[in-house]
């Protein structure tokens, strides 16, 4: 079975310098074997992906695609913490915000696109609990916020 650095680079992913805090807190904190993300936004190449609103600004593809970069993130705070993937025993939960316009309703379909990269990346182990949730906003503009939990070996 391929290593999860092995799936990233069938997938054309590449982990560079995990995003640094941008306030008071830590990027990952662990305690016993459960790894916590801090909230990972939407950036890649130190610049965000999209920036507003879900069902305003940003269309639901676009939404996802933001997910997905968020998740990228996470993986690159992991993979820092950890110094390998094939450490991650299971992905135990997200939990995913998505600053949603009033009447949009499918924080659900945008959080799969973290949900599903998770789950190419580490198989079985990368099913996960999950929570998903409109908010208003997001730090520095981000459509998308993801904080993930971990077992880790």
């Amino acid at each position: 079975m391929a290593t999860p650095e092995e799936r990233l680079a069938e997938l054309g992913i590449t982990l560079g310098e995990p995003p640094a805090p941008a306030a008071a807190y830590v990027p990952t904190v662990q305690t016993g074997s459960l790894l916590y993300t801090a909230g990972q936004v939407a950036t890649a190449d130190g610049r965000l992906v999209a920036s507003g609103v879900v069902g305003d600004d940003v269309d639901l593809d676009t939404g996802v695609a933001c997910a997905r970069a968020c998740a990228v993130n996470v993986l690159a705070q992991l993979k820092a913490a950890l110094g390998d993937l094939s450490r991650v025993r299971r992905v135990v939960k997200l939990t995913v915000f998505v600053a949603s316009a009033p009447t949009f309703t499918s924080q659900h379909l945008v959080a799969n696109g973290a949900s599903e990269l998770l789950a190419e990346v580490f198989g079985d182990a990368g099913r996960h609990a999950r929570s998903a949730v409109g908010v208003a906003s997001l730090p520095t503009g981000s459509p998308v916020e993801v904080e993930a939990i971990v077992e880790v070996a």
